[in-house]
């Protein structure tokens, strides 16, 4: 995808809407747990501001019902921390006008924008047009702006109004990519169209149904596929080797057996563990117990072990483009979350030796964060689903709508 970026075009003194992905965790206490995805659209929002333009921001938060405000999924603490943020680049706090995205309100606030101010509209899902993708809704969004700026990759693979039907209604208009979703792009899409060998695709998870597109897609393109988590287990059974309690996907058992015969056609060594940490139960201080091969009747497979670890940390020390969609456990549990973070610091090492790396989102990506080697990755992306979907070989309309570049 080569498109038109907001580097490319004249802001001063224009007003650019820009549709960003703050959709950020929050504590008990209501504060904002993970700031990411409000960081990586800064450089953006800041090319904007630096060059005398202002900004309409907005995006969803959360998962409320459509039928107008809910306080508990309110972006008013996202734009207080955009103005942290920020600082004094913006010339006055960022705000959140209305209860409404839409109201007269709301218009108001951005009828007011001046060059170097910005305003965060209210969550768009709390009108119900937004998920429905509905034209009359993206029309009163449209009002907005002189200029469409798509930075949202975490949501570019659903057609909202604010993503596809908005830069619709904007024909005529610049409509634009935004930097953290050209770079998105960059990674996830043009790294897997012309890439570098030895190439490493490491692919986890619960459900070998959630990733069956991803492994279809990468087989014949990658050199290696290195496969972890639940869904390994199988895969595993396919090959008749015996799993225990291990959690399986009986449904897909033919799906996995093609998988399989599809790797060795192709060329693609895919690798399963050959060792596990395994729990009585998924719960914190359960009796463990190692297993090398086979899995012991009555145990279930919650980990890789260490002879797989280091079998895969070998691989990946001889890749020059890794890509990492999926846990190899369940990390969210200690201790099953070694395998993760072991195979996270080998491609840390592979990464300062030269390799590309890039880590697909999703709980991979909460999974670097939470061991604080995000910034020692190539690319850490903001969007599970999307990385995904990509990594299938999807095309995306929201994607069609932006100009070429």
């Amino acid at each position: 995808m080569a498109k038109r970026t907001i580097a490319d075009v004249e802001v001063s003194g224009k007003r650019v809407f820009l549709r960003a992905d703050f959709n950020v965790p929050f504590t008990a206490t209501g504060a904002i747990a993970d700031d990411r995805r409000i960081r990586m659209t800064l450089p953006s929002i800041e090319s904007v501001l630096r060059r005398g333009g202002s900004l309409v921001l907005a995006s969803h938060l959360g998962r409320p019902k459509g039928k107008g405000f809910e306080p508990e999924f309110s972006l008013a603490p996202v734009a207080r921390r955009l103005s942290e943020l920020l600082g004094v680049l913006v010339r006055k706090p960022v705000t959140v006008p209305s209860h409404s995205c839409v109201d007269d309100a709301s218009r108001a606030a951005v009828t007011a924008l001046r060059p170097g101010e910005a305003v965060l509209l209210e969550n768009l899902r709390f009108e119900p047009g937004e998920k429905q993708g509905d034209s009359a809704f993206a029309a009163s969004l449209a009002v907005c702006g002189q200029i469409y700026c798509n930075d949202a990759f975490g949501c570019s693979h659903r057609n909202d109004a604010s993503m596809f039907a908005l830069p619709a209604a904007m024909a005529g208009k610049p409509r634009v990519a935004g930097l953290l979703l050209a770079k998105e792009v960059q990674y996830l899409s043009g790294v897997i169209h012309s890439p570098s060998h030895p190439f490493v695709a490491i692919v986890g998870g619960a459900k070998v149904s959630d990733k069956l597109a991803a492994l279809r897609n990468l087989i014949g393109r990658v050199d290696t596929i290195l496969v972890g988590g639940a869904m390994a287990y199988t895969l595993l059974s396919a090959r008749g080797i015996a799993v225990g309690r291990s959690m399986i996907q009986s449904d897909m058992a033919s799906s996995a057996a093609e998988i399989l015969a599809l790797a060795s056609r192709q060329g693609t060594a895919l690798e399963l563990p050959i060792d596990h940490v395994c729990g009585e139960k998924l719960e914190a201080h359960t009796p463990l117990r190692y297993c090398t091969g086979a899995i012991d009747e009555g145990w279930m497979g919650l980990d890789i072990g260490a002879a797989t670890v280091q079998r895969y940390s070998e691989i990946v020390a001889g890749a020059k483009l890794i890509v990492w969609n999926g846990p190899m456990g369940a990390f969210e549990t200690k201790p099953f979350d070694q395998g993760t973070m072991a195979l996270a610091r080998a491609i840390v090492s592979a990464t300062k030796r030269g390799a590309t790396s890039v880590v697909g989102g999703g709980d991979s990506a909460a999974a670097v964060e939470e061991a604080g080697l995000a910034g020692e990755f190539s690319h850490v992306s903001t969007g599970g689903g999307a990385s995904l979907e990509l990594l299938e070989g999807r095309a995306f309309d929201t994607f069609t709508v932006l100009d070429d570049g």
